[in-house]
């Protein structure tokens, strides 16, 4: 907006979100977001929303539309991956503004939910986000193995008022997001 002064941190709809863009924001490095010693191969994001603040990415979040299936009743999600904050700019409510963007856009999607992996010290900053853990196993689909249990804590959140995540166990018919 031209009001806003200088710095303020706005979300755009990204065109692409690259290997440059995300070490732009977490640096380069062979394991930005802590995952790696999952073993686990990641499908890329379709959709991608970020924030710069003076010029530079400082946050990205992704989604993807995926088929799922709850105690062998088939949906579908909208899958969030690849959130990322700059580690100079954390705690400035940045995950918080990327992640409402790229929800509100989710919500026009269909799905009834979004759904997430993360790693365990991160549940507290999704719960405060509205996010609530799954306490049950999720298969993901992984090259070579077929199907595997999901290392990383599952997170959910309605994408519509009157939704609510059924009981049982959850079955992702994919690779992860």
């Amino acid at each position: 907006m031209a009001n806003e002064p200088p710095g303020t941190p706005t979300v755009t709809r990204l065109s692409r979100y690259t290997k440059t863009e995300q070490d732009e924001i977490l640096g380069s490095g062979d394991d930005p977001f802590g995952v790696a010693a999952a073993g686990l191969t990641w499908l890329p994001k379709e959709e991608h929303f970020g924030v710069r603040l003076d010029g530079r990415l400082v946050a990205h979040a992704g989604l993807l539309r995926l088929p799922v299936a709850v105690e062998g009743e088939e949906t579908e999600v909208m899958g969030v991956g690849g959130v990322a904050v700059a580690p100079g700019v954390r705690g400035r409510g940045l995950a918080r503004l990327v992640l409402t963007a790229a929800l509100d856009h989710a919500r026009t999607q269909g799905p009834r939910h979004a759904l997430l992996f993360c790693r365990p010290p991160l549940v507290p900053l999704y719960r405060r986000l509205g996010w609530h853990p799954l306490d049950t196993d999720v298969l993901v689909e992984q090259p070579g193995s077929g199907v595997v249990t999901m290392p990383l804590r599952t997170m959910v959140t309605p994408l519509r008022d009157d939704a609510h995540w059924p009981p049982g166990r959850v079955r992702l018919y994919s690779l992860p997001m």
